[in-house]
């Protein structure tokens, strides 16, 4: 097995939480770049996007347009299901599995090497978020 290979041995919740940081990492670096740069204010903002309740609802969005491959939707699944050690702390327990799965995908992702579709559906999510099309993020 190679070393771009080893996603396919990861549980769900080693793929969420590497998924978790990568996204976040596109998030921070977007409110950066539109000048966001006082620490509180960021973290504050960032949170917006990275909340479950925003990562949730953004996996509604891809079922809704079907953007999702057939593998991606795999991955998120493995996720979704994983028994995580941790609870929901501000939101219900399904949506806190959904956005472990959404999280996942983003490790699959980053972890299989498909940097350029990475790319893609980390700035469509930050753009559904922006543009208002995700009513269940907080703001």
């Amino acid at each position: 097995m190679t070393e771009n290979d080893t996603y396919k041995q990861l549980n769900g919740i080693a793929l969420a939480y590497l998924g978790d940081a990568v996204y976040e990492v596109y998030i921070r670096r977007h409110l950066i770049n539109k000048g966001l740069t006082k620490p509180t204010k960021l973290h504050h903002t960032a949170t917006n996007f990275v909340s479950a309740k925003a990562q949730a609802a953004l996996i509604d969005v891809m079922k809704e347009q079907d953007i999702l491959t057939e593998t991606e939707q795999d991955y998120f699944k493995r996720g979704r299901n994983s028994k995580s050690h941790t609870s929901a702390k501000n939101t219900s327990v399904l949506t806190y599995r959904i956005s472990t799965g959404f999280e996942a995908l983003m490790g699959y992702l980053s972890l299989s090497g498909q940097q350029e579709r990475l790319d893609w559906l980390a700035n469509w999510c930050i753009t559904q978020v922006e543009e208002g099309k995700i009513t269940h993020a907080t703001k």
